[in-house]
């Protein structure tokens, strides 16, 4: 039997959501069913590493999205695979347009985030007008699901929903051997959030709930790094907030998330936040953001966290003060995320759409 021959689209393979779920995807494919490539358009980033040696790697050597269209469509021409399966938001809205250039080509967007939140720029929104030519499209959440319906006319029986899978072996195997993070002190509740340095992450909230904790024992480590950075560390300074570490990106979030006594997800908006899915996995409680993107999806209240509006500053501060103060079933946390959201569920969905695709 002829395999499914798949080529996933990604920017790069830096270490974000994105890149690590198609990771996950192209790693785990059943290989008696499938051929999995990943098209390139810079050959860079951290998850280069885990990437299994069978998946053939395209690079098409080009620092622009706007300009990686030609190349992107050449080996599409070229390589004539069954599927084409485009993982990043900005690249799946240009692609949309030339679809139906290969009649005999398979096409599926996975989105990254709710799409009216996240695309604010006119001549990026033009293309959502051709969002219907994609055979299939993947949400992550029921949030990203009506969004698409309601903001961008998709038809509804084109969507998927499909949640982020964990790999709770690859996160196992990056804490073997792990002690605590430089930084945590004993004698102090220690709260970890992670994401990019920008406004969609929410991080200048974050600094004023912490603003309304500093007399406490309790150290906020930041893991990250984005265009805001500057702007965060001054507004550190700018309110005294001595017990708020900024990390930096770290090759292994993992082992901050295993030794947090709480993890807070600040966003302003999501798709669906793998960090929540992850810090689940290494058995710490979260405390998340009220904001669209499957949140309440992931949260099942005081089981593996809970969810408050973190623009109520003295709300949330206060709720952070209660939840470290509680204990917490450290392997009910991460049952509550492997019976839900482990890989071998997810892949099956994913399989699952693939195969229908083609009609094999």
């Amino acid at each position: 039997m002829k395999k499914i021959s798949v080529i996933f689209i990604l920017p790069d393979l830096e270490t974000g959501g994105a890149e690590r779920i198609v990771t996950t995807i192209a790693n785990h494919l059943s290989r008696d069913r499938f051929e999995p490539k990943i098209l390139l358009l810079r050959k860079q980033g951290g998850y280069l590493n885990f990437l299994k040696k069978d998946v053939e790697i395209i690079d098409i050597n080009t620092e622009r999205i706007r300009h990686s269209l030609k190349p992107i469509l050449g080996e599409i021409y070229r390589r004539k695979p069954d599927i084409v399966f485009s993982g990043f938001g900005e690249v799946n809205a240009y692609l949309a347009m030339f679809i139906k250039l290969f009649p005999r080509t398979k096409f599926i967007a996975r989105e990254t985030n709710v799409v009216s939140q996240h695309v604010t720029r006119k001549e990026i929104k033009f293309f959502y007008n051709f969002y219907n030519n994609y055979q299939k499209i993947i949400a992550q959440s029921d949030d990203m699901m009506h969004d698409l319906v309601d903001h961008f006319n998709i038809k509804k029986k084109k969507i998927v929903k499909i949640n982020n899978p964990v790999d709770f072996d690859f996160i196992n195997e990056k804490l073997e051997g792990s002690v605590k993070p430089e930084g945590f002190k004993y004698n102090y509740k220690n709260v970890v959030a992670i994401g990019n340095l920008s406004g969609r992450k929410g991080f200048d909230n974050l600094l004023k709930v912490f603003s309304r904790l500093k007399n406490e024992n309790i150290l906020l480590h930041i893991l990250g790094d984005g265009k805001d950075k500057d702007v965060l560390l001054q507004m550190k300074d700018f309110l005294g907030l001595k017990n708020v570490i900024f990390h930096g990106r770290q090759d292994n979030p993992y082992q901050f998330l295993k030794f947090a006594d709480l993890f807070i997800l600040s966003s302003r908006y999501e798709g669906f936040p793998n960090v929540l899915l992850e810090a689940g996995a290494c058995g710490t409680y979260s405390l998340a953001n009220n904001c669209p993107g499957g949140i309440n999806e992931i949260i099942q209240h005081q089981v593996n966290g809970e969810v408050a509006d973190i623009e109520n500053y003295d709300n949330f501060s206060q709720r952070v003060m209660n939840v470290l103060q509680e204990n917490h079933n450290r392997d009910a946390i991460k049952n509550s995320i492997r019976s839900r959201f482990s890989k071998n569920i997810i892949l099956d969905k994913y399989e699952k759409v693939l195969i229908d695709l083609v009609g094999k």
